[in-house]
């Protein structure tokens, strides 16, 4: 029988790891866990394997701060994409929804997250100066601040906004198809390729 939380064992120590991803509690961990164990062979060793090649060799992109095994990533490496255009987004996981949609040819800026004096997140908190630097790049022409449209979200765009505005570039926001309250991550690929075409000027 499995032992109480209490307890130090291995199993414990898995469960108590797991339950700190996002959207894993206590009971999602348990049986999370439960799911490894019984699939050891087929899925816990190749699990444990890719966690520790992941841990090895992704990193941060120096440029935009997409997670690559590249550094530079494939992205700001590629010469098919579109230098001229970079979109902003809060976290990773937006970029990746973005690119699932295949909507957007530009290039990437992931700031870390959004401005919430609730929490004590400043400007120097999140990654903005250095899009303030690739703001002077001379082929660029349009920064697309594609912010999630939360309270916190808005208001991260808006002082990005404040502190382009002195550069001759063309400052554009999501429009239509963004839901207020929406994450871009939970956004359809549709909503989002409707959203980046409807883009209006900040």
């Amino acid at each position: 029988m499995y032992k109480s939380s209490s307890s130090t064992n291995e199993l414990d120590h898995l469960i108590s790891l797991l339950s700190k991803i996002a959207g894993l509690g206590p009971r999602s961990a348990r049986r999370a866990a439960l799911q490894l164990i019984k699939k050891k062979d087929s899925l816990m060793r190749p699990l444990a394997g890719a966690l520790s090649d992941v841990a090895e060799n992704v990193h941060p992109c120096v440029n935009c701060g997409n997670l690559d095994v590249e550094n530079p990533c494939h992205i700001c490496e590629s010469s098919k994409r579109d230098n001229s255009q970079i979109c902003v987004v809060e976290d990773v996981s937006d970029l990746w929804a973005l690119e699932r949609s295949g909507s957007f040819r530009g290039l990437y800026h992931v700031i870390g997250g959004t401005l919430s004096a609730l929490d004590g997140v400043g400007p120097s908190d999140l990654n903005i100066s250095a899009l303030i630097e690739r703001a002077s790049i001379p082929e660029l022409k349009e920064i697309i601040i594609a912010t999630n449209a939360t309270v916190d979200g808005q208001t991260t765009a808006h002082y990005i906004m404040e502190q382009l505005k002195s550069f001759d570039i063309t400052i554009s926001r999501l429009a239509h198809g963004v839901p207020i309250g929406g994450e871009l991550d939970y956004l359809d690929d549709g909503t989002l390729t409707t959203a980046l075409n409807s883009r209006r000027p900040f």
